[in-house]
């Protein structure tokens, strides 16, 4: 498995014993779905999630390394409360990549990604990868169980299911319910630009494992298939798909299709 490298978040210390044993129980939450309900919310709306420290974490580590790309760097405002009250939230990691998209053409995005998670990983971590996970039912099969636990924090709930892959059964596809970087951008070209487009990439031509995923507009859904190849770009339905037009802030109703994913 790679491991993440987090010895670049050195700006907090472990708190003091006296704040540790403060209200340590209800901070410490499992990330996951606040609703009543357990489910996500409905479209148009955006679901409520518990983040404990450890999501944090990770949000604030992405978020830092896209920093150095994005535009109008804003100052962080101090807080007061608890250590981990300092890390980014998820509307602000969401904010950060809004700034990246800015001035920058579609493949300048998916470039900024590919940086950002190349930084993240110790080095020669892409060849590691490909020794220990050739492209074969099983590495697909394991790619999949452990993208559910590890990358909620990002998407939200996921589950393994059963796809077919080249005339085969496997259990190598993850159904995102409901894909959390979508519902709090509500932006189509932040999705394909910032995550499926780099993400595909990165497992595919780094990794040497095919990744491919396929949102649902209609829904903010998304099935990730590990062991199938993407599609060309021209030849993916996403590149014909238009803004959210009552959600998305940055939409242009008179486009037929998102402007970002033209340029």
């Amino acid at each position: 498995m790679v491991v993440l490298k987090l010895q670049s978040i050195q700006f907090f210390t472990a708190p003091p014993k006296e704040i540790r044993n403060r209200k340590i129980k209800s901070r410490f939450i499992r990330c996951g779905i606040a609703e009543a309900s357990g489910e996500p919310a409905p479209l148009g709306q955006k679901t409520k999630y518990n983040d404990g420290p450890f999501e944090k974490v990770f949000m604030t580590l992405f978020a830092r390394k896209m920093e150095k790309f994005a535009n109008a760097k804003e100052q962080r405002k101090k807080k007061e409360g608890l250590w981990w009250d300092f890390l980014y939230d998820y509307e602000r990691f969401v904010d950060v990549s809004k700034r990246v998209m800015q001035g920058k053409t579609r493949m300048q995005q998916q470039i900024v990604v590919r940086e950002v998670l190349l930084s993240m990983l110790p080095p020669g971590a892409p060849a590691q990868f490909r020794k220990l996970f050739p492209p074969t039912k099983w590495a697909c099969e394991f790619n999949a169980l452990i993208t559910v636990p590890f990358f909620q924090w990002l998407v939200g709930p996921s589950e393994v299911v059963e796809v077919e892959v080249n005339g085969i059964k496997q259990r190598s596809g993850v159904h995102i319910k409901k894909c959390r970087y979508l519902e709090n951008s509500g932006c189509v070209g932040m999705c394909v630009n910032m995550c499926k487009i780099p993400t595909q990439d990165f497992f595919t031509n780094e990794f040497g494992l095919p990744l491919t995923m396929n949102p649902n507009f209609e829904d903010m859904s998304c099935e990730m298939i590990y062991g199938q190849v993407p599609p060309p770009f021209e030849e993916d339905p996403v590149s014909k798909q238009p803004c959210y037009k009552d959600i998305c802030s940055m939409a242009i109703t008179s486009a037929p299709l998102c402007p970002k994913l033209l340029a």
